[in-house]
């Protein structure tokens, strides 16, 4: 019921876009002046790619971090997502430009990460620290009857049939050494539009399945920009869509391509 939960907010693909996520938290209240949490019990969740495309991706990973002990002080919380752009940045730079057999990349790992947005800065300020941080990061959480996810697909369930067993899939894949598994990992964490059929819901249409599996009542996605994938204008990205009879929100606004970053409040 509402009122018995602290406010849970979540946010997605800021993708290097510092300025304009501390802007967004600045005006919600969720943090002051300075950067620091003061958004009380509230809860924050971020739902991956911070990195790529914009100009400051390993410092949206260590505001992310920040905020995290600081809302803890403070009795609130502040979580993250492993995003698409997280693993590739990863693979590109275990992998570098080593061809990868069975794939017709140029530059192998590194050049496809360059082609879909990778920033050579993020890439040359990755520490081990970064790297730790991101390899722990969980796929998917149910949060007050909200599946939260990274992508807008259904084969995280290729990684495991619950919560736990695909977290732990995809843990144990960032920790291969083998680029033909990575490859097939990031094809599964890149992939989208699973859930733009399912109206009206059936119970067995890719959003129902998810549900089932990992619970929640809503499932939560960004990855897929308003803007590009659901053909809002830019200028006119104002909040989070429902789709597939109000069983899916989308959140990622597209602030790469002009839209913006969407602070969504859920509960």
């Amino acid at each position: 019921m509402p009122g018995l939960n602290p406010p849970l907010y979540v946010v997605a693909d800021v993708h290097g876009h510092r300025s304009e996520l501390r802007g967004v938290l600045r005006d919600e209240g969720l943090v002051d002046r300075d950067g620091r949490w003061s958004g009380g019990s509230a809860r924050l969740w971020f739902l991956g790619d911070y990195v790529d495309r914009g100009q400051d991706g390993i410092g949206v990973i260590e505001d992310v971090r920040r905020l995290a002990a600081s809302a803890e002080e403070a009795g609130g919380e502040v979580r993250a997502l492993l995003g698409n752009h997280e693993a590739q940045l990863l693979a590109a730079h275990r992998f570098g430009t080593t061809p990868i057999p069975g794939w017709d990349e140029p530059g192998g790992f590194r050049g496809g990460w360059a082609r879909f947005g990778g920033r050579e800065d993020d890439l040359a300020r990755l520490t081990p620290w970064h790297i730790d941080w991101i390899m722990s990061l969980p796929a998917v959480a149910v949060v007050d009857g909200y599946l939260l996810v990274h992508s807008d697909t259904a084969r995280y369930l290729e990684f495991g049939s619950d919560v736990a067993a695909v977290n732990a899939a995809v843990a144990a894949a960032m920790a291969s050494s083998d680029g033909v598994e990575w490859l097939e990992f990031c094809g599964r964490m890149s992939d989208r539009g699973a859930f733009r059929k399912a109206e009206p819901a059936r119970p067995d249409d890719a959003v129902s399945t998810m549900l089932l599996a990992l619970g929640g009542d809503v499932l939560v996605h960004g990855h897929s920009t308003l803007t590009k994938h659901f053909g809002v204008a830019p200028d006119d990205v104002r909040e989070a869509l429902r789709y597939a009879d109000g069983r899916v929100v989308a959140i990622d606004g597209g602030v790469y391509e002009g839209g913006r970053v969407l602070l969504t409040r859920l509960v």
